[in-house]
């Protein structure tokens, strides 16, 4: 099927590393043009250069999606190039210091987490669905996690904030379905991203990420690649009958439980 996003305007938060740099690179490949946010301007600059020759083109966005002034920001220049006709709310973190107890964790990290990973997710539908409402359509893509749908130990503010975004997404794709603006999340397993590096250098059994591995059906993470290629897809009209649903992107791993291992 051949997708196409010429003349379309995205927003991908978190856009300039990870799953969010390869869900960018997709949508301009795609020809889109796709307004992209970062904590990080080099990275911004880096990926700028890296997509100069691709269809579309990367206007980038610098700031912490924690700053409401950024999702302002944001939608200002989505709102310049013809309004939101995708928003990719992808941005997440996950500090190696908010792997601890529930009891032990600190409110200011709880309120971190929550405020970038959900909050934010607020703030951008809020400023971009009256765009969309404008232009008669829109999709908005949650990027969740299995650790919304399933858990483990020393990640409370993190499972609670992808819980919440799988709960949010089925609420608004009812709100906007007659508005022919659909909703959708995606729940990565784990992908080979500098966030999975840092979440793993901060763990003391350095076996961490063989084991993580190991533990997968198909032996190995996924590459961000192959997130963005689903994720295009969900914003295309090849999923046009598609909202409220959650797509996990996993290799298996929610297919096989916890009590395989």
């Amino acid at each position: 099927m051949s997708i196409d996003f010429t003349g379309k305007t995205v927003i991908v938060t978190g856009g300039a590393g990870g799953l969010g740099k390869a869900c960018s690179v997709e949508f301009a490949g795609l020809g889109a043009e796709v307004v992209v946010n970062d904590l990080d301007p080099a990275a911004g600059d880096a990926l700028i250069a890296e997509a100069a020759a691709l269809p579309g083109r990367i206007h980038f966005v610098a700031g912490s999606m924690g700053d409401a002034g950024v999702c302002d920001r944001l939608a200002a220049v989505a709102a310049d190039l013809g309004g939101t006709d995708v928003l990719c709310n992808n941005v997440g973190i996950q500090p190696a210091a908010s792997y601890v107890p529930a009891h032990e964790l600190e409110d200011a990290l709880w309120d971190a987490i929550l405020t970038v990973n959900l909050k934010s997710y607020f703030w951008m539908v809020k400023r971009c669905i009256p765009q969309m409402l404008a232009k008669g359509s829109g999709v908005v893509l949650n990027t969740a996690s299995v650790q919304g749908i399933q858990s483990q130990k020393g990640a409370a503010a993190y499972a609670a904030s992808k819980g919440a975004i799988l709960s949010l997404t089925r609420q608004l794709a009812l709100e906007y379905a007659e508005q022919n603006i659909r909703v959708l999340a995606i729940a990565p397993g784990t992908f080979d991203t500098p966030l999975l590096r840092d979440v793993a250098a901060g763990i003391p059994d350095k076996s961490y990420m063989d084991r993580l591995k190991n533990a997968y059906p198909m032996k190995r993470f996924g590459n961000p690649e192959e997130l963005a290629r689903v994720v295009a897809f969900l914003a295309s009209d090849g999923a046009s009958f598609m909202t409220g649903e959650c797509v996990t992107v996993d290799g298996g791993i929610m297919a096989q439980g916890g009590w395989a291992q």
